[in-house]
């Protein structure tokens, strides 16, 4: 089973051997006996993010490892655990990301689709997600457990905050090689459907440790896009 540990704003994810696939500035499939949540400043312009991450591991004496950067304090990452599956989330709504629908009743009140573009600065994530499987997972299945992971994150945000993400998340995914193979991580699987219930409840546990009143409306963030555009659509 993949082992947590906090320890000053940092929160480590632990299987030796694991093999991982990280949508982080540095993202993609690696080995790693360790992934890491950390917790960044506010006002945090760091743009070196390897070295910064260097500087904050070594602080505490743990080795490098993928990492995801995050605002929210480490004091908010809440732990779930199903079957084989354990995820870390931590979870902030400061820079929502909304997707309208027509008949849906969405608004983009608050928050501009303009205020963010691809050259404006890096911005730390908000809702953060480290999942392990103690599973052996081929390369195939684990962008399949990221998709369900994801889908799962974002069914929970619509249903309590209206959103469902923010400008800036990040997941990682890990399997353990050397444990009992599993061919399939869809909503339909064991696996699956053990990493739907846990990012459910670790993302609501943190959402409920950050805010005593509930998520803050989207109309209330300083931050966030709406995506209002309009596309072209036609048969193939």
């Amino acid at each position: 089973m993949f082992e947590t540990t906090r320890r000053d704003g940092i929160a480590q994810v632990r299987q030796e051997g694991a093999r991982w696939l990280s949508t982080a500035w540095d993202g993609g499939y690696c080995e790693s006996d360790a992934v890491y949540n950390v917790s960044v400043p506010t006002g945090f312009a760091r743009t070196d993010l390897d070295a910064y991450r260097e500087e904050r591991l070594a602080e505490v004496g743990f080795p490098v490892g993928p990492t995801l950067l995050t605002g929210v304090e480490m004091c908010h990452a809440r732990v779930a655990t199903s079957g084989p599956v354990t995820v870390l989330a931590t979870a902030g709504l400061s820079n929502p990301a909304v997707l309208p629908v027509e008949g849906d009743g969405a608004t983009a009140d608050g928050v501009d689709e303009h205020e963010r573009d691809d050259t404006e600065p890096w911005r730390p994530g908000t809702v953060n997600l480290v999942v392990g499987v103690a599973r052996s997972l081929s390369d195939g299945t684990l962008a399949t457990l990221l998709g369900t992971v994801v889908e799962a994150k974002a069914a929970t945000l619509l249903a309590v905050a209206d959103v469902p993400g923010t400008t800036s998340d990040a997941v990682l995914v890990g399997a353990d090689p050397s444990a009992a193979p599993a061919e399939f991580a869809g909503s339909a699987t064991d696996v699956g459907a053990a990493a739907r219930a846990c990012v459910r409840d670790a993302v609501l546990a943190s959402l409920d440790a950050r805010y005593d009143d509930g998520p803050p409306a989207v109309a209330d963030a300083e931050y966030g896009v709406v995506t209002d555009r309009q596309t072209d659509v036609r048969p193939p």
